[in-house]
């Protein structure tokens, strides 16, 4: 009885007892996988890049004048057209006024003129004229008095002569008074006339000049924007060559982008485009409206410049982000997480860890294409749908257990 209740004991130990194995255990790696998709992939070229509106402008006085009041105010928006400022303008107003006068007389001795008033040398032409008449009738008849003397013999030929010589020139002398009168009823009265014209004429341009001046006094938006700097205040002296605020119209924001020399080849104008940074974290998608043709030579970068409608006006000046550039599309790619790919350097080849049915690591060759959005096109060495390891796989052998923390889409 003693014998069995031992061989029991041990029969129960040796059955507690661990089993020795001759080798070690088999280690298990925990990696994080995503499966290989099949979409439609975007060739896009990233750079940095800075909101500016779509116009700017410094706006400055044409005058020199103190600032008389200011309407508007920094981070105001305004109509276009609006009055921003006004400008001193009593030393304007006497001018006007003087201006005006001086068109009220010339309009005035231009009536005067068409009216028929003749000027005085009109009136000294008839005088001439009528004394030329005269001195002919005084002629004509000394010669008559002196025909008949002579006739009757009592003076000589020669005193007849004389006489007859003076009444010709007398003559002559009417004649050219009669022209002068003419000549100047004709001529000199269309002419004064014109003159009269040319004086009001310039006494309304100085007046329009003035005129235009006193708008000059009212600093008015020349488009819609907001003001975001502003420089001079009620008092300051304005000058043209100081500008008093800067108006800018963020209807469409423009990111200039500084694009690397290396990658800016296939950017072209009208490509779409997107702009993201940390205060706009959905990107504001445009159109790509310039490319510059030159480089920058200190950075060679090529400025390119994404404009991106913004009537809400969500984006504001001066914000840094990126630009991005789709400047193609590949349809139906087989694509990978970048990460997943080891990639050999400088090369467009590399390995990828999939994960096979039974969670065990089986390397991959893979040749590689378009790399966009932090993903690889596949374009060899996959067919989609496999599952890949995205973190933890460098280094892995072949046949490793593999425990997937967690699965991509």
């Amino acid at each position: 009885m003693k014998r069995k209740r031992w061989l029991v004991c041990l029969l129960v130990l040796t059955a507690c007892r661990p089993r020795e194995d001759n080798g070690s255990p088999e280690p298990v790696v925990e990696v994080k996988a995503a499966r290989v998709r099949v979409k439609d992939l975007q060739a896009v070229v990233r750079a940095p890049a800075t909101v500016f509106g779509r116009q700017q402008a410094g706006l400055a006085a044409r005058l020199t004048a103190p600032i008389r009041a200011l309407h508007a105010r920094k981070g105001e928006r305004v109509a276009a057209g609006q009055v921003l400022a006004e400008l001193d303008d009593r030393d304007l107003l006497a001018q006007r006024a003087e201006a005006r006068a001086a068109v009220a007389d010339a309009q005035a001795g231009l009536e005067k003129l068409t009216a028929g008033s003749l000027p005085t040398d009109v009136e000294r032409a008839r005088g001439e004229l009528a004394a030329a008449e005269a001195a002919l009738n005084q002629a004509e008849k000394i010669y008559e008095r002196r025909r008949q003397l002579f006739e009757a013999g009592a003076i000589p030929a020669r005193d007849l002569l004389v006489s007859q010589t003076e009444w010709a020139q007398a003559r002559s002398r009417r004649e050219v008074a009669r022209k002068s009168l003419e000549l100047l009823l004709s001529q000199s009265r269309e002419r004064d006339i014109r003159m009269a014209q040319s004086r009001l004429e310039q006494s309304k341009a100085r007046l329009a000049y003035i005129e235009a001046q006193l708008e000059f006094t009212r600093l008015r938006s020349p488009f819609a924007g907001v003001l975001t700097e502003q420089f001079m205040f009620p008092g300051d002296m304005a000058k043209p060559d100081a500008p008093i605020f800067t108006l800018t119209d963020l209807s469409v924001a423009v990111a200039r982008a500084q694009v690397p020399e290396s990658e800016s080849r296939p950017v072209r104008q009208g490509q779409e485009c997107f702009f993201s940074s940390a205060d706009a974290p959905l990107p504001h998608r445009g159109r790509v409206s310039v490319v510059n043709q030159a480089v920058d030579s200190a950075r060679r970068t090529v400025e390119v410049w994404c404009e991106v409608p913004n009537s809400g006006e969500a984006l504001r000046a001066g914000v840094f982000g990126e630009v991005g550039i789709v400047t193609g599309v590949v349809r139906g790619a087989v694509v990978a997480p970048l990460a997943a790919v080891q990639l050999a350097e400088g090369a467009s080849r590399g390995v990828v860890v999939q994960v096979d049915e039974r969670r065990l690591a089986r390397l991959r060759e893979v040749e590689t294409g378009l790399q966009a959005g932090g993903e690889i096109e596949i374009r060899r060495g996959l067919a989609g749908g496999e599952l890949v390891v995205a973190e933890g796989g460098y280094g892995l052998a072949e046949g490793t257990r593999l425990k997937v923390r967690e699965a991509g889409p």
